[in-house]
C-alpha cells in the first residue's frame, strides 16, 4: 500500500486529475486496487483516489458530495 499523509488542516480540495503511471495499492473509498492506467484525483495532501470510474461515478467525487475532508485523514 502507498501511504500518504494529509498536510492540510482545512478542506482537502481536488488539485489535479491524472492517469496513474504504476499500481498504487488500494483505494481507501471503494477498496479496489489503484492500477496503472486508472484515472485518479490527487488531493493537496497527496492522497490519491479513483476519479471518473463509470461503475462508481468517481470515488472521490461521490465522497466529496457528503464529506469535506480527506477520506484517510478526517480529523485534519
Amino acid at each position: 500500500l502507498v501511504a500518504a499523509f494529509c498536510l492540510t488542516t482545512e478542506f482537502c480540495a481536488l488539485s489535479s486529475e491524472d492517469v496513474l503511471s504504476k499500481d498504487a495499492g488500494e483505494c481507501a473509498i471503494c477498496l479496489e486496487e489503484l492500477q496503472q492506467g486508472d484515472t485518479i484525483a490527487r488531493l493537496p495532501c497527496l492522497c490519491i483516489y479513483h476519479k471518473g470510474q463509470v461503475f462508481l461515478g468517481g470515488c472521490i467525487d461521490e465522497w466529496f458530495e457528503v464529506n469535506r475532508s480527506c477520506p484517510e485523514h478526517p480529523s485534519d
